[in-house]
């Protein structure tokens, strides 16, 4: 999800595609995958508390890595991307899908 050379360019460029591709409030699947870290996995779970989430969460095949899935009800383009937002500046390493 990171685009180092530009995130903003990045962010408004999947704001306008969120908002030609749905209706809202949508649906939304976020997808993440972290080095396997408990206190990782309880961050993003925090993240995402009392909106209603449905979060799963799956070990690589080594286990050194945890993809997370979390389906959620969300309001609008810009509440998807304060999300992943916070994800990236809470959790280090976190690569976003």
């Amino acid at each position: 999800m990171d685009n180092p050379t530009n995130p903003e360019a990045f962010y408004n460029n999947l704001k306008e595609k969120l908002y030609d591709t749905s209706i809202w409030p949508s649906e939304y699947l976020y997808k993440f995958i972290i080095k396997s870290d408990p206190t990782k996995i309880k961050i993003i779970d925090g993240i995402f508390d009392n909106m209603g989430a449905v979060i799963k969460t799956k070990p690589s095949k080594n286990g050194n890595y945890t993809s997370i899935s979390i389906n959620v009800v969300m309001k609008n383009p810009d509440a998807v991307i304060e999300k992943y937002k916070e994800v990236g500046s809470l959790v280090e390493g976190v690569i976003s899908l």
